[in-house]
């Protein structure tokens, strides 16, 4: 049962809080990376900004040419749809984490201290 322990200004520098208080919306904690509408083509970004997730891409795009096919098509796609299928499940547990966290954080309780 912890507490965490706000320490507020007291009005002392009221015209640089509210100035800095344009910029942030509130004071919730987030760390995560993805939202539910976000997840799917953040992660593709990502995935792809991989040398080996683009150079296994390249060789299913090569495949589906008749002219330099040397595997089925559906074969060289396998290990892609594996590499990006554990690490989106990976990264989809570790940003969960991440908020069941933050949740943790910001409704935890606080005690502030005043004059």
């Amino acid at each position: 049962n912890k507490w965490r322990i706000v320490f507020p200004d007291n009005g002392r520098q009221w015209k640089d809080w509210k100035q800095a208080s344009t910029f942030y919306s509130g004071n919730r904690i987030q760390t995560t990376k993805y939202t539910w509408f976000t997840f799917l083509p953040k992660n593709l970004f990502e995935q792809f900004h991989r040398l080996g997730n683009l150079y296994f891409f390249f060789l299913v795009v090569l495949n589906w040419f008749p002219q330099v096919e040397v595997f089925h098509r559906e074969i060289t796609m396998l290990p892609l749809i594996v590499v990006l299928l554990a690490s989106m499940i990976k990264d989809a547990i570790e940003d969960y984490r991440k908020y069941q966290f933050d949740k943790k954080i910001n409704f935890s309780k606080t005690r502030v201290y005043d004059k």
